[in-house]
């Protein structure tokens, strides 16, 4: 009887932590799951608004510079203290100093909507992650979270509101937990970030929410050669997420420069982008470009469209509007990798669908989170070359990337092994 009662009390004292430790974050899941999932609903309905709106009125182009300095004294006035966006949810995540202002959510809401309104080209990613971190975040201040709490809390935000965003709860859950240290994952937090993925992205379906499906139908047998064009094919795509993350920083340091007024760098630099766009009818690199995403997996598409939509996108956001990197590097990958058919004997779609995932994955340095993307949104029938264009784009992009908060935690080869704890911003390449 003794063992017995020894027993269980000995299951007790080892099973009762572990429920408390699940029903804590099961609570937090779902409270920081349903607010950053109806926040992903609106800004979709919203985005889509804007984006119908500026493509039956393309008048309202010749307004961009409007919106720019709209959007630029919002943030000189009252986001000064998030005007870093992501890369202040990183650098609170490696060094805890204050809670995300809630102010960060409405701001960056505005001037993304207002910069696809007026033909900016930007993303929806980078919104949606600094929606859900400031929301996430509110939870340190009312249930009053020690900071290893706290880092699981923006874990939470950003697995939140990627996933709701884009559909894809599983790549959401990996990137939260792969974009903080290059080359590092943040398991301590998994059972949290895959919950409230999921949970998330179920709200947002619920309230009416839809995203882009597409489709790989062709894939051809592994073999070696096959494998060996899917490496070249790789390096074309690392090589353009780096050209893509030393634009932007490019851009932004010229602007800093020359305009020492924050909010005139937008107004300025809308004053470009729309005198481009309607100078050379440009208007299928402004906004997300939904429809050029799904053609190049369908058709041949013009060999230089990604080099316009990189030029328009690192353009647009360096000189201050704002939204994210992500669906424009979406744009990129697909239409490159739609042009390398030309060169690569594999099939057009396939070749999309890697470029798609691939440059995302050497941009922001999370080849994990971006081969499981893949493998969501096109299935797992061309994992493998996904996986493969994945990875060496992560190796080609070196240590470079859109986050420059991000820290080092495990170089990408032996000759970076000087770069461990630094941040991407502090390495010169």
């Amino acid at each position: 009887m003794n063992l017995i009662r020894s027993l269980f009390r000995y299951i007790s004292d080892a099973i009762s932590p572990l429920l408390l430790y699940l029903g804590k974050w099961m609570l937090y899941c779902t409270l920081v799951g349903i607010f950053v999932g109806v926040a992903s609903a609106l800004f979709l309905y919203l985005l889509n608004l804007s984006t119908n709106f500026r493509e039956t009125h393309l008048w309202i182009i010749s307004f961009l510079p409007i919106g720019g300095l709209l959007i630029g004294l919002s943030y000189y006035y009252w986001g000064d203290s998030v005007v870093k966006g992501n890369n202040l949810l990183i650098e609170e995540f490696h060094n805890p100093q204050r809670i995300i202002p809630f102010r960060m959510a409405p701001l960056v809401l505005f001037g993304t909507v207002v910069t696809h309104f007026f033909g900016g080209s930007a993303g929806r990613e980078g919104t949606a992650v600094q929606i859900g971190g400031a929301i996430a975040d509110q939870l340190t201040r009312v249930m009053k979270l020690h900071n290893r709490d706290r880092r699981m809390v923006l874990v939470m935000g950003i697995s939140a509101g990627f996933a709701s965003v884009f559909g894809t709860p599983l790549a959401g859950a990996i990137f939260a937990l792969e974009v903080f240290i290059v080359g590092r994952m943040r398991y301590e937090a998994i059972f949290p970030s895959f919950l409230v993925a999921v949970i998330a992205n179920y709200v947002t379906l619920l309230l009416g929410a839809t995203h882009t499906h597409y489709s790989i139908i062709n894939v051809p047998a592994i073999s070696f050669e096959n494998i060996a064009w899917s490496i070249v094919a790789g390096v074309f795509f690392g090589l353009t997420a780096r050209a893509f993350s030393w634009l932007i920083a490019l851009i932004s340091k010229v602007f800093r420069d020359k305009i020492k007024y924050p909010p005139l760098r937008p107004f300025i630099g809308g004053i470009f982008i729309a005198v481009a766009v309607y100078a050379f009818g440009a208007y299928k690199y402004i906004g997300l470009g939904l429809p050029t995403i799904h053609n190049a997996f369908e058709m041949d598409m013009p060999s230089y469209d990604f080099l316009l939509k990189l030029l328009f996108t690192t353009f647009t956001l360096g000189v201050g509007f704002k939204g994210g990197e992500v669906t424009p590097l979406f744009f990129i990958g697909a239409t490159l990798g739609n042009a390398l058919g030309d060169i690569i004997p594999l099939p057009i779609a396939l070749l999309a669908g890697m470029g798609f995932v691939a440059v995302f994955a050497g941009a922001t340095n999370t080849p994990i989170a971006c081969i499981v993307m893949g493998m969501e949104l096109f299935g797992l029938a061309g994992s493998v070359y996904i996986a493969i264009a994945c990875i060496v784009s992560y190796l080609l992009s070196g240590h470079t990337g859109i986050y420059s908060a991000q820290i080092i935690g495990s170089p990408k080869n032996l000759r970076f092994g000087r770069d461990k704890g630094k941040r991407i911003s502090e390495i010169k390449e």
